[in-house]
């Protein structure tokens, strides 16, 4: 464990010292530690709401995102997601420095504005299926769109590596020019990876030099439905022809996301 980690675990046990504030349920070279927080948080109508903030610290934090768990009996399990959501969207700009405190600071300020303006679908710039069946709260796909992929070899290893490490499955799919990434799995995780793509050093530029990811777009975002399929895997597929990939997107029962968001990138 870093140096800089077991400063910040002390630090936390010296910030949270008050009966039940602080615990650390595990700790451990190759797994990291875990430890729980409990404090409280202005709600909707002012009243102090409890929280109990559980933060997994993983052996490469905190240069990787910390697992985050919300819990409270004054929150239904939406909200609890919801703050859940907005912690790793935080930490995701604290990204390589300790960051539990800033965390814990930062949902203390701010957990009234989350339960008063909840999060919506998606942006009007990316393309957004119906949520009327979505049969998973947990369970999200999300379309990536790479604009080239230099260093391919190198490129494909980390993306499936990436995806493993995070329980994702999918697709990375080749198509002429074209490149997709179809993500399926935890909203949290897909996260999560969106992060180490555009933070890691995965592509070449013109030159050669190793450069980070920053022609990457998000084309949809959206929670499983009834008719979608559930991927087993992440694999690498090539297609031929758009046909080829227009039946994959079919088979997946996808087809309103292909025709809203792949056809218009074919020139």
């Amino acid at each position: 464990m870093a140096e800089a980690v077991r400063e910040e675990l002390s630090a936390l046990a010296a910030i949270f010292c008050g009966p039940r504030e602080w615990e650390m349920l595990s700790c451990s070279e190759t797994d990291g530690a875990v430890l729980k927080i409990h404090t409280t948080a202005e709600g909707l109508v002012g009243e102090a709401v409890p929280l109990e903030l559980v933060f997994h610290l993983p052996a490469g934090y905190p240069s990787c995102l910390p697992g985050v768990s919300v819990n409270s009996e004054q929150l239904t399990r939406a909200q609890c997601l919801t703050v859940k959501e907005k912690l790793l969207d935080e930490a995701g700009k604290l990204l390589s420095e300790p960051m539990v405190h800033e965390l814990v600071l930062w949902v203390q300020q701010n957990l009234r504005l989350v339960l008063s303006r909840p999060e919506t679908a998606g942006s009007s710039s990316k393309c957004t299926l119906p949520e009327s069946t979505a049969v998973d709260d947990g369970l999200w796909i999300t379309l990536l769109h790479l604009d080239h992929m230099r260093a391919r070899t190198k490129y494909v290893k980390a993306v499936e590596k990436w995806a493993s490490e995070l329980r994702l499955t999918g697709r990375l799919m080749f198509m002429g020019k074209i490149i997709l990434i179809l993500l399926q799995g935890d909203r949290s995780n897909i996260k999560e990876y969106l992060i180490l793509q555009k933070t890691s050093k995965v592509d070449v530029d013109s030159s050669g030099k190793k450069c980070k990811e920053k022609m990457i777009s998000v084309l949809s975002e959206t929670k499983v439905q009834t008719e979608h399929k559930r991927f087993l895997a992440f694999e690498v597929k090539e297609y031929s022809t758009l046909e080829e990939l227009q039946k994959e997107f079919e088979t997946a029962g996808l087809r309103e996301l292909f025709s809203e968001c792949v056809l218009g990138l074919v020139k």
